[in-house]
C-alpha cells in the first residue's frame, strides 16, 4: 500500500514515517516538502498512491479524476472547501478530516488577537521601543463586555467558555443549540446590534458565505469588535473594509482571508489601521500539527479497518 503525503503538513518527516509503520511493515510512504498548483505535478505525486494525505493545498477535480488508484483522501484540516466532494464520491473515495485537533490552539488567537487589539500591545511596544511613555495608550477590559459566537462547533464552544472566564456576557446564534451554561442563543441580528465582540466560527458552505455583509454589519456597535478566525469568504471584505473606514465598527482582528496568504500588499482591507491581522495561523502551534498528525494516520487506520470515521 502506498500513502502519499502531496504537501507538507507542518511535522518532521520522522514522525510520520513512524506513524506509517504502525500502520503496517508494508506501507510506503512518500512526503513531498513543497506545495504546488499545477495540476499534472499533483497527477504526478499522486501517481499509483492508494491513500493522499493533503492540508490545505486547493485540489482540482482534474487532478483526483487523475489518481486512478486513490480510495482515501486523509484531509489533515478541519474544512474541506478545498476538496472537490463531488468528484470523490463520483469515484468513490472515502475523504476525512481533522476535526478538532485545533480546538485549543483556534481559540487561543482569537483572544490574542483580542487583547492585542484591546490594549493595543503593537503601539505599546513601539512606544517604549521610541522611549515614550503610556500616553495615548489607554485600552479596555473584557470583563463585562458582551461577547457573541456565531458557530458553536468545538472551536465556538471552547471560545464562550474563556470569555466567560474573562467575565464577559456570551451569546450565541447557531444552526444547532446546545445546553450552555450562561450562554444566551438569540437570533444573527439581535446578536450583531447587541455585542461589543462578534467571533466568527462556522465552516464555509453556501449558506454561510457572505453570511457578515454590509446590511448586517450596519446593525453592529460602533465599538463593535469583528473576529474572524473561520473562513475568509464567511465575510463580504469589500463590506467589512467600508465599514473600518467609515468608522461604523472599532475594529476588526482577521486570521483567514478570501484567498490565501500571501496576499498582495495593496489589498484595501491591510490598509486599515483598526485591523490585526495575521495570515492564517490559528491552527498552527506545534501541539496542534502534531495532534493533527496523529489523527490523520488514525482516520487512515480506521478506514483501513472497514470502519472510517471524521468521514465528510
Amino acid at each position: 500500500m502506498k500513502i502519499a503525503v502531496i504537501e507538507p503538513i507542518g511535522v518532521d518527516t520522522k514522525l510520520l514515517e513512524t506513524l506509517a509503520a504502525n500502520l503496517s511493515p508494508e506501507v510506503t510512504l512518500v512526503c513531498f516538502e513543497s506545495r504546488t498548483g499545477d495540476t499534472e505535478e499533483l497527477i504526478r505525486r499522486g501517481k499509483d498512491a492508494d491513500i493522499i494525505v493533503l492540508a490545505n493545498q486547493p485540489l482540482p477535480a482534474e487532478a483526483v479524476a487523475g489518481w486512478e488508484n486513490v480510495r482515501m483522501l486523509a484531509v489533515a484540516f478541519t474544512g474541506v472547501d478545498h476538496i472537490p466532494l463531488a468528484e470523490c464520491r463520483k469515484r468513490d473515495i472515502c475523504v476525512c478530516n481533522c476535526a478538532g485537533y485545533s480546538t485549543a490552539a483556534v481559540s487561543d488567537l482569537v483572544f490574542g488577537m483580542l487583547i492585542s487589539f484591546y490594549r493595543r500591545l503593537s503601539a505599546c511596544d513601539s512606544a517604549v521601543r521610541a522611549g515614550k511613555t503610556k500616553d495615548g495608550l489607554i485600552g479596555f477590559e473584557l470583563a463585562g463586555k458582551k461577547f457573541g459566537v456565531i458557530g458553536t462547533g468545538a472551536i465556538g464552544t471552547r471560545v464562550l467558555s474563556i470569555a466567560q472566564a474573562f467575565g464577559c456576557e456570551t451569546y450565541a446564534y447557531s444552526r444547532t443549540k446546545k445546553d450552555l451554561a450562561g450562554v444566551t442563543y438569540t437570533d444573527l441580528d439581535t446578536l450583531l446590534s447587541a455585542c461589543d465582540i462578534v467571533s466568527l466560527h462556522v465552516p464555509l458552505t453556501e449558506e454561510t458565505r457572505g453570511l457578515i455583509h454590509a446590511g448586517n454589519i450596519s446593525l453592529m456597535k460602533k465599538n463593535a469588535v469583528l473576529i474572524n478566525t473561520a473562513r475568509g469568504p464567511v465575510v463580504d471584505s469589500a463590506a467589512l473594509t467600508a465599514a473600518l473606514q467609515n468608522q461604523q465598527i472599532a475594529g476588526a482582528c482577521i486570521d483567514v482571508f478570501d484567498t490565501e496568504p500571501p496576499l498582495s500588499t495593496d489589498l484595501p482591507l491591510l490598509q486599515e489601521r483598526n485591523l490585526i491581522a495575521a495570515p492564517h495561523v490559528g491552527f498552527a502551534t506545534k501541539e496542534a500539527l502534531q495532534k493533527r498528525a496523529v489523527l490523520v494516520f488514525e482516520n487512515i487506520q480506521a478506514f483501513l479497518n472497514g470502519t472510517p470515521k471524521n468521514r465528510v
